[in-house]
């Protein structure tokens, strides 16, 4: 990583932490994590930037604080299985995988996905599985999961993926909400067939769509 590039990252990680990120961990993997690796080359230097960028496919790629806190509230250590819904551009996934022990992460557009996987091979991201799917169907050949992260706003909570949590203490954190409202993130603990449902933050989400999409 060039020179400035590296003090942007030593920035942004001093920016979450006065923001309310405290969770050492999640900050060594933001702080591990190439973020320009993750965003069209024109925008590297923006890499570091506290800010949503564009990506392929119309998507974007979320802003770090969004990262951090989305990551921290999942409460995820390295014996967990996650599933991740929404690849987007790798850059969330790359994060969890350091946290966690296994990340399944789905994704409906295909040059996405494609995209994401090589990053992932380049980077040596081993732990991760990634499928070209519907994730609003989840991925239930590989349920329960520990924990499940959403990155894309739905209208309300998809039942399927719900019925994929564990049902000992398992957490999802998803953001909800049409795109017209605001949206923000609820975190759901399951316990059994009880489901804890906590509203923490207002955000901006691209929506979350069914079915898949071959082209960009």
């Amino acid at each position: 990583m060039s020179e400035p590039l590296e003090e942007k990252k030593q920035q942004l990680l001093n920016i979450l932490r006065m923001e309310g990120i405290h969770d050492e961990n999640v900050l060594a993997a933001i702080g591990a994590v190439k973020r320009e690796k993750f965003i069209p080359d024109y925008l590297r230097q923006q890499a570091y930037e506290n800010a949503a960028l564009p990506i392929e496919s119309g998507q974007t790629i979320s802003q770090p604080y969004i990262v951090a806190y989305m990551t921290q509230e999942l409460k995820v250590d390295n014996k967990m299985k996650v599933l991740e819904v929404g690849t987007g551009s790798g850059y969330q996934g790359a994060v969890l995988s350091r946290l966690c022990r296994r990340l399944f992460t789905v994704e409906r557009h295909l040059p996405l996905m494609q995209r994401a996987e090589a990053l992932f091979k380049e980077l040596g991201l081993l732990n991760i599985t990634t499928l070209f799917g519907d994730g609003m169907k989840g991925w239930p050949e590989q349920a329960p999961f520990d924990r499940i992260m959403v990155t894309a706003a739905a209208d309300k909570v998809p039942e399927k993926l719900l019925e994929q949590l564990k049902e000992d203490g398992g957490i999802m954190v998803i953001p909800i909400g049409a795109q017209e409202e605001t949206q923000h993130i609820y975190r759901i603990t399951r316990q059994g067939d009880d489901f804890e449902t906590e509203v923490l933050l207002p955000v901006k989400f691209v929506p979350l769509l069914g079915g898949i999409v071959h082209d960009s």
